[in-house]
């Protein structure tokens, strides 16, 4: 495995007019959906596009998105597509996790394998490809 750090920055946020998922009794905790562009930097030289449903609520919160990135890591270019998630809240043990969907990668990145976080505009990825 090999261990990467990329900042990205966010480019765009565009919430969803509506939100299908939304508590009709305005009871619950908020939710919507964004897509959300980026471009990370580093070893991840990319630019992506990510799909977010979000929640949030006075005692807590939590994001779940898929995201397309597509351009260069480790010197290969390619696409692959990273699932990502957090949650926490009060008395709530802060969660973060992302991993590269099983068979997304595409180009030089096809067979790549890899989990980590994604926090605070930085990636952290243990990655690997075949061969």
């Amino acid at each position: 495995m090999t261990h990467l750090e990329s900042p990205f920055r966010i480019d765009a946020w565009e919430p969803a007019e509506t939100d299908a998922l939304a508590d009709p009794d305005g009871a619950g905790p908020a939710t919507g959906r964004a897509i959300v562009r980026k471009t990370y930097t580093g070893e991840l030289a990319a630019t992506s596009v990510a799909e977010l449903l979000t929640c949030q609520g006075d005692d807590g919160a939590a994001y779940l998105a898929q995201e397309r990135v597509v351009g260069e890591l480790g010197g290969r270019r390619g696409s692959f597509v990273l699932q990502h998630g957090a949650s926490g809240g009060s008395g709530a043990e802060p969660q973060q996790w992302a991993f590269v969907v099983p068979g997304s990668g595409a180009g030089e990145l096809a067979g790549l394998r890899g989990s980590g976080t994604l926090a605070h505009e930085l990636i952290t990825l243990d990655w690997e490809l075949p061969g």
